[in-house]
């Protein structure tokens, strides 16, 4: 009985592991809007931050070792790790973003980075939703359509936030690094959209 269990595992021990991960993202994701929400920036949250980074990636590393384990797997392996490493990738989005805040000891927050970071927060609980769709073959759509829909919102800010810096900033060390900031900020909507792509690609194969 113990090689049928583990030949023959049940989808939802990669599906928890998935929406673990998610969870630490949807966490991360609040917190780098906290950590923009005032002025100077509330430093601390940036640990905190790196605390659910190291959980999302042992989250990985779990999920991986599950898969060189499994003989069987709900969907295709290579599916099955792309949503593991494009889940990872935006936790470290979210993790080095936040650490520019404090590499660069910013204390006055640029139009545009609140609402990034909104934006962020926004994408990360809409893949929860995914995911939690997926896990439960609901329909997945809805959900890749609002995080699309975001990222092109936090291409939006991005380029306006970017226009705004260059117009009125004159010191070429903070245009610099706002410029990294605001970069990275609109990755993680981008690292999302990557995560919402993989699992539409899971549904079209196996729907």
């Amino acid at each position: 009985m113990g090689l049928r269990l583990s030949l023959f595992p049940r989808d939802e021990q990669f599906f928890d592991l998935y929406k673990q991960m998610a969870g630490e993202i949807r966490a991360a994701a609040g917190l780098l809007e906290r950590l923009l929400a005032v002025e100077p920036p509330e430093i601390a949250v940036v640990d905190l931050i790196k605390d659910a980074e190291h959980r999302c990636d042992a989250l990985t590393h779990d999920t991986i070792q599950r898969l060189h384990r499994t003989f069987v797997t709900p969907f295709d392996r290579e599916d099955l790790y792309a949503m593991a490493t494009t889940l990872d990738t935006v936790m470290d989005a979210i993790d080095h973003a936040a650490a520019l805040v404090r590499l660069y000891k910013i204390q006055r927050v640029r139009p545009g980075a609140r609402e990034l970071a909104h934006t962020v927060s926004a994408s990360a609980d809409r893949l929860n939703l995914a995911l939690e769709a997926l896990a439960t073959k609901k329909p997945v759509h809805p959900h890749a359509v609002e995080i699309n829909r975001l990222e092109n919102e936090a291409d939006r800010i991005y380029q306006e936030a970017v226009r705004r810096l260059f117009e009125v900033e004159t010191d070429p060390i903070t245009i610099m690094k706002w410029k990294e900031l605001y970069d990275n900020l609109e990755r993680i909507t981008d690292s999302c959209e990557d995560v919402a792509n993989v699992i539409e690609g899971v549904v079209v194969k196996h729907g």
